[in-house]
């Protein structure tokens, strides 16, 4: 790899995160835009692992920064900032040589037009590396920078997971395993295995799936055996767990709600007996990327671009056996996949969540059959968005009745299971299944 190359990876991660802290983007749409202008993927991989570093440590390394700094840097030189998150992540916690590290910082730079802050990035990076153990030991101090979170996100854990909010924390900044589905149309998970075992890719099923495989290492997925043709799909284990939960008939009318990306619609498919099934969401780049997936895994659903909170505007009247709701929600339990939603979100967004779930749940709800069944699901480990949501929900819904769910898996709650971060190598999820009450019944 010529010299310039790892310069240009690293312009490359300083413009994302930029887009990310500066402009509160979205880490994943900022690579997806940017990372196709690297043609090496060696270039690509260095710059991903930079971006996806330093959103994850993004405390600890500005806490290591302001002890290096005599004083802080001008708002409008954010960029000189972000510059040393880079070289300190690399210093600290890539294998990159310390050198090339300190050398490639003092090249951004340039690169931005601000030669004055060569002496300064240099003079800072080299601190680091001399003073690494006792700012190691600063980080230690306080939990903000110990376990790489905002207070808030702490103090949430604390207030909802007393016994298990520092293991959350800490599974938030691992690295998430590639997970697999299995579509159980094509071919079974034990003759996948061994396919894989062939093609000397080592990996092993996962737990309380009868689909899911896990990964040992990485790997490009469009290379696995059989990916064009539909065999699997990546899904993380806890997303696994929805579509058994619905237990869909032959025959039956199912709605998937908020159903982007579209790997539940897709498995609820693949594990079904034949069903209609109608999947929508608000955004239609994400609804063309769902058309695709389900033609991929030749799967056939009704796939709507709308609001699925206003049924006026795409319901055709016929009530539904089965519904999915996956309410959008703070996503703390995804953060080892994000970890920017660590920075974007704030702790004022949540109230506006819990509304859009209260009202998507009460309008959904008047679309289930009497005796039908609705699968609430989030991607969070908040007790707001989870089973206090239910109970408010259950006090003024009398046809609603909470199904208690037997598993092996998560924490049992006065609602549905909850699964924590990094449990059994999981996204931290909840899931609590409600049946609608025949009201004519129950008033006889």
């Amino acid at each position: 790899m010529s010299k310039s190359k790892p310069v240009q990876a690293r312009q490359v991660a300083l413009t994302v995160l930029l887009a990310v802290i500066h402009q509160r983007h979205s880490l994943s749409e900022s690579l997806d835009k940017h990372l196709p202008h690297l043609m090496d993927g060696r270039e690509r991989g260095l710059a991903q692992a930079i971006c996806y570093g330093v959103m994850r440590y993004l405390p600890q390394l500005q806490c290591i920064l302001q002890q290096l700094l005599s004083k802080g840097l001008k708002e409008k030189d954010i960029d000189i900032e972000i510059i040393l998150f880079i070289g300190l992540y690399q210093l600290l916690f890539m294998r990159v040589p310390a050198h090339a590290a300190t050398t490639a910082s003092v090249e951004l730079t340039r690169f931005v037009h601000k030669a004055w802050a060569t002496g300064l990035v240099n003079a800072v990076l080299r601190a680091c590396l001399r003073q690494q153990t006792a700012l190691l030991e600063i980080v230690e101090q306080a939990p903000v920078s110990r376990f790489a979170h905002p207070a808030w996100w702490l103090e949430k854990f604390q207030q909802d997971w007393a016994d298990n909010w520092q293991a959350i924390a800490q599974a938030n900044n691992q690295h998430p395993p590639l997970t697999l589905r299995v579509n159980e149309r094509k071919t079974q998970r034990a003759d996948y295995l061994a396919l894989l075992q062939t093609h000397g890719i080592q990996a092993t099923p996962v737990p309380f799936t009868q689909t899911g495989i896990f990964l040992e290492n990485a790997l490009d997925v469009q290379q696995l055996p059989y990916f064009q043709q539909g065999w699997i799909s990546v899904q993380d284990g806890a997303a696994q767990l929805a579509a058994p939960l619905l237990d869909v008939q032959t025959g039956m009318r199912v709605l998937d709600a908020c159903a982007a990306p579209g790997g539940k619609t897709a498995h609820l498919l693949e594990c079904s007996n034949p069903c209609e099934l109608v999947a929508i969401d608000n955004q239609m780049a994400r609804v063309d990327t769902m058309r695709q997936g389900l033609q991929r895994l030749e799967l056939v659903a009704t796939v709507l671009c709308a609001d699925a909170g206003e049924p006026a505007t795409w319901w055709d009247g016929q009530l539904f056996d089965r519904i999915l709701l996956d309410v959008p929600c703070s996503a703390s339990g995804v953060i080892r996949r994000h970890p920017d939603i660590k920075h974007l979100r704030q702790a004022n967004d949540i109230s506006a969540l819990l509304a859009q779930q209260a009202r998507l749940l009460t309008v959904i709800w008047s679309l289930l059959k009497p005796n039908g069944k609705l699968l609430y699901a989030t991607c969070s480990v908040f007790s707001q968005e989870n089973h206090l949501q239910l109970q408010h929900f259950l006090q003024s819904h009398p046809d609603a009745l909470a199904v208690p769910l037997k598993a092996e898996w998560g924490h049992a709650l006065p609602v549905g299971r909850q699964i924590l971060s990094g449990e059994f190598n999981f996204d931290g999820f909840y899931y609590a299944c409600l049946v609608k009450q025949d009201i004519s019944v129950m008033r006889t």
